[in-house]
């Protein structure tokens, strides 16, 4: 019995050591991050990629993508928080894992990203179409540039592409400018424009197209010019967040260490934009930056600290939370001017722009309409590169009690006036009727 009970605590115990690193919002970093791989050569390959990632914290368990004791839960638990995809010719995942596994992580909230190239199986391609990517269907297809390439000692076919369309945004980015072009060469994808939770990061030159570089054109291609994305993010409504990237090539360490010179330009930089760019880029997908938490949403009566359970029409009341960002390594106070509350029942009775004390905390007051009901407080922050906030609180909202009306009414007073003139009147008329010849 007591051998037994051994067994059973030394099994569970790596289990328990797994959840509990596991991701929390209150600290984002130190997660494990599973790494599937065609062939284990990619880890030296790529390593500068991966060194990234484990001096910021992260545990990195590489393993193949064929793996048959590949497991991405245990006992109904997540073993990894985040997933590395550098298998672009896997035809099918080891273990129990398939295409409904890796989108099951991502509705779970865990972040993942995805490597494909122009040999990309079909398991990568449904699982990118599952993300709002499509990839071009020719299975021999390069984006091609003769305007936007990078020089080099041969012409080449032109497949090798350096980019410096970037997404407008410091907070996906970083805040430092990416001054030398992205090195690129792979298959491009399109992305659905009425889709707004997925955002271009890399675009290709309005000059580009996607074909095969080693037949001629016999038709027009079906990806050309802006509209082809290089590198494009995920991010879904839960908060979870998706790179994907036409280009496996791009994260390896010969193109982060290669120098670059664009087509048409006299500038030749000692080192690309790659290491920068997909180091920033990976910030942002593991929740390093642009992810925000609310606390201590608050709201009570002026002039009173203690939250009621109800509110009386036309009362004066004051609402506050205080919101943060995750900086990489604590929480700092997050300031914006843009941060609204509602207060709602069917639709926003109340809409008001919360005002900030620079150091986190939001608040406004405003008067409870005459309507009562059951009301909600709500906050809906959506911003690029933000996760989102949706905070409501619920409070019933009552009439006034037959004892709390005003006596009299300022605004009655004419007709307390013509009521009572009246009764005089008739007085006075029943007096002179009466006694009156």
């Amino acid at each position: 019995m007591l051998r037994k009970l051994l067994w059973i605590l030394l099994i569970s115990f790596p289990l328990f050591a797994i959840l509990c690193a596991s991701f929390s919002e209150e600290n984002p970093t130190g997660r494990r991050v599973l790494v599937l791989l065609d062939d284990f050569a990619i880890k030296s390959s790529h390593s500068l990629f991966f060194k990234a990632l484990e001096s910021r914290g992260f545990d990195l368990d590489f393993k193949l993508a064929d793996d048959p004791k590949l497991a991405l839960q245990r006992y109904g638990q997540y073993l990894y928080d985040a997933a590395i995809l550098f298998c672009p010719t896997v035809e099918r995942f080891g273990g129990n894992i398939d295409v409904a596994s890796f989108l099951d992580f991502v509705d779970s909230g865990h972040d993942l990203i995805l490597a494909a190239d122009a040999s990309g199986s079909e398991l990568i391609r449904e699982i990118a179409v599952e993300c709002g990517v499509d990839f071009d269907e020719d299975p021999a297809a390069f984006v091609i540039d003769h305007t936007s390439y990078a020089v080099s000692e041969t012409e080449g076919d032109h497949t090798l592409i350096a980019s410096d369309d970037f997404i407008q945004s410091e907070v996906i980015l970083g805040s430092k400018k990416i001054e030398a072009p992205v090195l690129f060469k792979g298959i491009g994808h399109s992305i659905n424009p009425a889709n707004n939770l997925v955002l271009k990061v890399l675009s290709a030159s309005p000059a580009a197209y996607s074909a095969n570089p080693n037949s001629k054109l016999s038709n027009p291609p079906t990806l050309t010019g802006s509209a082809i994305s290089l590198v494009s993010v995920v991010q879904a409504r839960n908060n979870a967040r998706v790179l994907i990237s036409g280009s496996l090539s791009m994260f390896s360490n010969w193109f982060f260490r290669s120098g670059v010179q664009k087509a048409g330009s006299t500038t030749k930089y000692e080192k690309c934009g790659n290491e920068q760019f997909l180091t920033e880029l990976s910030k942002w997908v593991f929740h390093e930056r642009g992810h925000l938490k609310a606390v201590n949403v608050r709201h009570h009566k002026v002039g009173e600290v203690d939250e009621p359970s109800i509110y009386r029409i036309k009362d004066d009341l004051d609402y506050s939370v205080e919101v943060y960002e995750w900086s990489g390594t604590s929480w700092e106070p997050y300031v914006a001017d843009d941060l609204q509350v509602q207060f709602y029942m069917m639709s926003p009775y109340v809409l008001k722009t919360l005002s900030t004390d620079q150091k986190g905390r939001y608040y406004t007051s405003f008067r409870v309409p005459d309507v009562y009901g059951v009301f909600q407080f709500k906050v809906e922050y959506e911003r690029l590169g933000y996760t989102s906030l949706s905070l409501s609180k619920q409070i019933p909202v009552r009439p006034f009690r037959h004892n709390e009306y005003e006596r009299f009414i300022p605004a009655a007073y004419p007709y307390y006036g013509a009521s009572f003139s009246m009764m005089a009147g008739f007085f006075i008329f029943t007096l002179v009727y009466l006694y009156t010849k």
